[in-house]
């Protein structure tokens, strides 16, 4: 269960760690782009240098909502992923008339459970052969 938590939260670092270098490369590309359009204005002053920026910021707005998910309604995120799942396989239950799977409650506990179970099977000594 330990090493569990571990890999997730080191995923999940590994992931703000990328948006963050993704976001500082970003603000560096877009001040390169705006000192270029500053040195060469001309006697029309025509500023190019967002319309490189602006898919660019568009991507980086996705990248954001993929790893923190919306703001402020908590869609997309972890836990947001793990209620609508619980709602679908709930749905499917209902739908396919199949309850092998477990109640909602008694998912993590199930799973414990079959984990166990699994590794009960795998340890029989010779004597318990016939």
């Amino acid at each position: 269960m330990r090493e569990e938590i571990y890999y997730k939260a080191k995923k999940r670092m590994k992931a703000k760690k990328g948006f963050f270098k993704h976001l500082s490369a970003y603000i560096a590309v877009g001040m390169f782009f705006f000192i270029m359009n500053m040195v060469t204005l001309g006697r029309d002053p025509e500023l190019w240098f967002f319309f490189p920026m602006l898919p660019w910021g568009i991507g980086l707005l996705i990248h954001y909502f993929s790893i923190f998910g919306l703001p402020f309604t908590g869609a997309l995120s972890e836990e947001w992923e793990k209620k609508e799942m619980e709602k679908e396989i709930d749905r499917a239950r209902r739908e396919y008339g199949d309850y092998s799977l477990p109640a909602p409650e008694e998912r993590e506990e199930y799973m414990d459970l079959r984990e166990l179970r699994k590794e009960k099977q795998t340890d029989w000594n010779r004597e318990d052969l016939v």
